[in-house]
């Protein structure tokens, strides 16, 4: 509003000097053709001033809402992928949460038929068959390690990708992280 001011004084003055000049001066035909032709400068001058101050304040205000629409955007995809995250680390959650419920289901199982495989090789050591009894006792031990070992590899695998799921959600955090958005500079 300011920047209409100077503008807002001087035309007006110059008008008035103009006005006076004419009727304080003789009117001779030239010097009325050149005040008319002074006076047409100064309206043209006017105008072109009035055009430059409206221009600088319709870019400034246009590069006042690119920016606010750029912060916008910007929060709206943040906030977009950490819904995602979140999302994400809960569905990994309810997948681990249903592994362990079907290995710890497993392991009881295989855990019942080795117990039985021993009690039935014991049994049989009593009962004076004792090469089928230590058969017996060995086949369920080296089945027992076996699975062991499988059970163990599993979890090592599940541990992994875990840490590879951990990383990418740090990862992707640090990404996503507002960066300082340069600002528009405009000339006024």
């Amino acid at each position: 509003m300011f920047k209409f001011l100077p503008a807002l004084f001087i035309l007006p003055i110059k008008t008035a000097r103009l006005v006076d000049i004419v009727l304080n001066w003789p009117s001779d035909p030239q010097l009325i053709i050149v005040l008319i032709v002074f006076a047409f400068i100064i309206a043209i001058l006017s105008t072109f001033w009035f055009a430059s101050i409206v221009s600088n304040i319709h870019h400034s205000s246009h590069a006042k809402l690119q920016e606010k629409h750029a912060k916008d955007r910007e929060k709206l995809l943040l906030k977009a992928e950490r819904e995602k995250a979140k999302i994400s680390l809960k569905n990994n959650k309810q997948i681990d949460q249903s592994t362990k419920n079907i290995i710890a289901k497993a392991n009881f199982k295989v855990g019942l038929a080795v117990a039985a495989a021993v009690g039935i090789g014991g049994i049989m050591i009593i009962s004076q068959l004792v090469t089928i009894g230590m058969m017996m006792l060995v086949a369920s031990g080296s089945g027992l390690a076996g699975y062991l070992v499988r059970a163990r590899q599993d979890r090592l695998d599940h541990d992994d990708n875990l840490t590879i799921i951990k990383l990418k959600q740090k990862t992707s955090k640090i990404l996503s992280k507002p960066k300082n958005s340069p600002k528009l500079e405009h000339k006024h």
